[in-house]
């Protein structure tokens, strides 16, 4: 079978993930459970054909995959889907993990979406982070926020991100999508180059090292809105995270910035639900006067506990939005206790 059936099975399949691995048949991945497309246990000749494959559908040569030993790209099967594919080396052979992304945007009500997430964009300037696991749907959260601006407010969008996922047309706003390294050759550069494009808004696909945080704090406090996504769980492991990536000398001065510029953190988890299948549970911090002041003390244990009593600002609490799914029967209380960020306090509730 060609990479095309294989893509074209798993479309059929409901699938979010393809896995291209040798010793093992081509597998996807269906509400959180990985399962065979079906054919032949691959031999390393078999991968290296399939994803050659892959590198010939996106028009790009091997070179990056050959160098680095992994490579990220994107392409389009018309009539089936887009693909976000890793390529990469493992013992000596390639495999891949190509993600399923729809050409039409997410619709967040078909995703439980909550309105008061997409509506962030909302927020003129400042910084919002949406973070989670890898795989639990940061970049369709950051979609729809992307698509609401695009619906309802009239500017320039610059969107930077390895790959490209979703393609969004010009609507009340013009947007620039750029792709690293195709469009330009990393993540810095690309956000030095966005505040000359004259945008009101940019959105970076992952904020992944010092000089892009720092970059993109900079572009927060001279009035541009930022969003971004960081693989971490929880708003104050956010926090935490983006402190511990500077040097000790510069923590005070960045925990000042970050205390002004900070918008929002969103944080996501995908939660296996009692009849199969996935859900997504949802923690939202809007930052108020009482949350600066903890980031700006480096009090950042104290935020779960001004997340949960923000709940009449809109605030949403990852242990409160369990607590509702296992009290409706949606999910198990293993489940419910395993992703809460802080399990002692929810197992009382859950009494």
């Amino acid at each position: 079978m060609e990479l095309r059936d294989y893509l074209q099975k798993a479309s059929e399949m409901g699938a979010s993930d393809i896995f291209v691995l040798p010793a093992a048949p081509v597998s996807c991945k269906v509400k959180g459970e990985v399962i065979p497309v079906g054919g032949d246990i691959l031999k390393p000749e078999d991968t290296k054909r399939l994803i050659t494959e892959a590198y010939a559908l996106a028009h790009r040569d091997m070179s990056q995959l050959d160098e680095d030993g992994d490579d990220d790209f994107s392409f389009p099967i018309p009539g089936i889907s887009r693909f976000r594919c890793n390529a990469y080396y493992q013992r000596g052979t390639i495999a891949a993990t190509l993600r399923m992304i729809s050409f039409s945007l997410p619709r967040p009500e078909e995703l439980n979406i909550p309105k008061s997430i997409v509506e962030l964009g909302r927020i003129k300037s400042g910084l919002i982070l949406v973070t989670g696991p890898a795989g639990s749907g940061k970049s369709t959260t950051l979609a729809c926020i992307i698509d609401w601006i695009n619906s309802n407010r009239k500017g320039h969008i610059v969107t930077v991100e390895d790959p490209i996922e979703y393609l969004h047309k010009h609507k009340q706003s013009l947007i620039s999508q750029r792709e690293v390294p195709n469009d330009a050759r990393s993540f810095p550069r690309a956000l030095r180059a966005a505040l000359r494009q004259a945008p009101e808004v940019i959105m970076l696909g992952e904020m992944r090292d010092l000089d892009t945080i720092q970059t993109s704090i900079t572009a927060a406090e001279t009035g541009h809105l930022v969003l971004s996504s960081l693989h971490t769980t929880g708003a104050a492991k956010t926090v935490d995270r983006i402190m511990d990536i500077f040097p000790a000398e510069q923590q005070a001065q960045i925990r000042m910035q970050l205390s002004v510029v900070l918008r929002a953190v969103v944080s996501q988890r995908l939660v296996q639900k009692k009849e199969g299948g996935q859900t997504v549970v949802f923690e939202l911090m809007t930052v108020n006067t009482a949350i600066q002041n903890l980031i700006r003390d480096g009090r950042t244990h104290q935020i779960e506990n001004a997340i949960f009593s923000g709940a009449s600002q809109g605030m949403m609490s990852m242990d409160m939005e369990l607590l509702k799914l296992y009290r409706s029967g949606a999910i198990t209380r293993e489940n419910a206790l395993l992703y809460a960020v802080s399990p002692e306090t929810l197992e009382k509730r859950l009494i």
